[in-house]
């Protein structure tokens, strides 16, 4: 169904509250800025920042719900003949061969991570999505495989995968941090998921193989 007048303008305005939000937040720092300062630099209430960010924390993650379904949509679309940890691979390799800004490739990065560092609210959120991105990815796995409730192997299967997707932000956020350039990281970070890849067993790169049509 096409998008209405009253749910474009709403989805614009929660739009314009976290783009403003999120550089005040990079000027600033998360800690000392405040819901207040925020509805007054948007030109709304406080009400209105309240309605579409319950936590300070929300407006900082706004896109997280995208980013802890991303591993499960990957598993999910994943080809015939393909398995859950290839799929997932082959994705990684796709984004970090466009130079994916959603990869964390992007100018401007380093003061993003910053940001994180220096707000432990924001380490603890940041923490939270990752244990999200994992219990996601788990249920996905046994939905995909039929797996019993007692079965072990679609949370083991699951760490797997996350760590190799962890692995791989925490390398890029490093060297970002230190001012280089997207390209240049994006052509390391291949080399190294290969290496990751290596470091695999054949069960993980073979686990939940989607079968012919």
């Amino acid at each position: 169904m096409a998008e209405g007048l009253r749910e474009r303008k709403k989805r614009e305005t929660r739009q314009r509250i976290s783009d403003i939000a999120t550089g005040l937040f990079l000027e600033h720092g998360f800690v000392t800025v405040t819901m207040a300062e925020v509805a007054e630099a948007a030109d709304v209430s406080v009400n209105t920042v309240y309605n579409y960010f319950p936590a300070k924390e929300d407006l900082f993650f706004d896109r997280s719900e995208g980013v802890v379904d991303r591993l499960s949509r990957w598993v999910r679309a994943r080809d015939a003949g393909e398995s859950a940890a290839r799929a997932v691979l082959r994705e990684l390799r796709a984004e970090l061969e466009a130079v994916s800004p959603r990869m964390g490739l992007i100018e401007g990065y380093d003061r993003f991570m910053r940001c994180i560092d220096e707000a432990p609210p924001l380490r603890s959120r940041l923490w939270r999505i990752q244990q999200e991105v994992q219990e996601n990815l788990e249920a996905t796995l046994r939905e995909e495989t039929r797996a019993g409730a007692g079965d072990p192997l679609p949370g083991l299967i699951a760490g797997q995968i996350c760590w190799v997707h962890g692995t791989l932000f925490v390398a890029i956020g490093r060297e970002m941090a230190q001012g280089r350039k997207p390209g240049e990281v994006s052509r390391e970070m291949l080399r190294l998921l290969d290496d990751i890849e290596g470091l695999l067993s054949e069960q993980v790169l073979n686990y939940a193989v989607r079968g012919e049509e």
